[in-house]
């Protein structure tokens, strides 16, 4: 599905929306047997997430991201000038006490891998393609942030906590009804694409989803003043 921002991918505390309670609310899939999660995504990023209907089908697809067979693509709005493409191969490990993961020291935590590449530099801000290898929690975020990059958006790791035109153009003329509005108030990370094997005809899927209109407006404006 194209998850929306705000949505948990997996039931949680607190009556919190979740994707698939969204997707049971389709007539195809009314009714039918619960739909059985793949992988996730957080809750404050959007794009494609993959559920499965069976059992079988499920564990096709795990095998699949354990193998390292499945193609993912992330687009992220980054803080600074990122100067060239390059890759992250730093392990990162869970940290308990502050819920986030953290670069290891060596022969600590999971092995994990992330190329990257500059798709457009706009002002205060870069956007890049990120293609993770392994699928560690937050592994984008956590890498972005150790390279000295974190996402724009991202207060736990580094980031802001909303994109204002008036940071970034001089000549900002502030509303004089309303309070600023923020371009974009949420995790700027964005999964544009997944490519897997269908666990039943063999066939090899490519998955899409286009940038939301709040991750699309941020990049329109800031790419207007570089």
């Amino acid at each position: 599905m194209d998850k929306p921002p705000g949505v948990l991918s997996a039931p949680g505390r607190g009556g919190q929306p979740c994707a698939i309670d969204l997707l049971h609310g389709r007539p195809e899939l009314a009714g039918r047997e619960s739909l059985r999660i793949v992988h996730r995504l957080d809750q404050d990023a959007s794009g494609v997430l993959l559920y499965a209907r069976t059992l079988q089908a499920q564990r096709h697809l795990v095998r699949q991201f354990a193998d390292r067979k499945v193609e993912k693509v992330y687009y992220a709005l980054v803080t600074g000038c990122v100067t060239s493409d390059g890759q992250i191969g730093l392990s990162l490990v869970y940290d308990r006490r502050h819920q986030r993961v953290r670069p290891s020291a060596v022969g600590e935590g999971k092995p994990s891998l992330t190329h990257y590449r500059v798709l457009q530099r706009l002002a205060g801000n870069t956007l890049v393609e990120c293609r993770p290898l392994t699928g560690r929690l937050h592994q984008v975020r956590a890498h972005l942030a150790a390279i000295g990059h974190p996402l724009t958006v991202d207060p736990l790791y580094g980031g802001g906590q909303a994109v204002l035109l008036s940071n970034y153009k001089p000549d900002y003329r502030p509303p004089r009804r309303h309070p600023e509005r923020p371009l974009i108030s949420r995790l700027t990370l964005h999964a544009a694409r997944i490519a897997f094997v269908h666990p039943t005809t063999g066939a090899y899927l490519t998955i899409e989803s286009p940038l939301p209109k709040d991750f699309r407006a941020t990049i329109r404006q800031l790419g207007r003043l570089v």
